[in-house]
């Protein structure tokens, strides 16, 4: 007799019926959900694909990282053990493609530069 098996896959606990998040299976730690519920209650469509959210999620991750990534290598140049919305907004002001996404936003708590 042969087994059926779930289209699914198998799950982490190996349980029966056990269901994963979509952040799970993305293995993603920005949550889908609340992109999702961003996306509906902004109105930025009429219709919104399955995969939009996931793809949202990860794209907002991937920045974060990088803009964390950026700011710890100008805290180690300064000698700094704390990443402040100051090395946060020079990380991002230094980078060239961060400056041209993030040319007209303001970073709080950054008080005027140096000049």
């Amino acid at each position: 007799m042969s087994e059926r098996r779930s289209r699914r896959g198998s799950s982490a606990a190996g349980r029966r019926g056990h269901t994963r998040s979509r952040t799970a299976r993305a293995e993603l730690i920005f949550s889908v959900s609340k992109m999702e519920r961003g996306l509906w209650e902004g109105h930025y469509a009429q219709r919104l694909s399955d995969n939009a959210p996931v793809y949202l999620a990860a794209v907002i991750q991937y920045l974060t990282a990088k803009i964390l990534e950026l700011a710890a290598k100008e805290a180690d140049n300064r000698g700094e053990r704390i990443i402040t919305p100051r090395l946060l907004d020079m990380a991002v002001h230094n980078d060239g493609l961060l400056s041209t996404l993030f040319h007209a936003i303001t970073i709080s708590q950054v008080g005027p530069g140096p000049n």
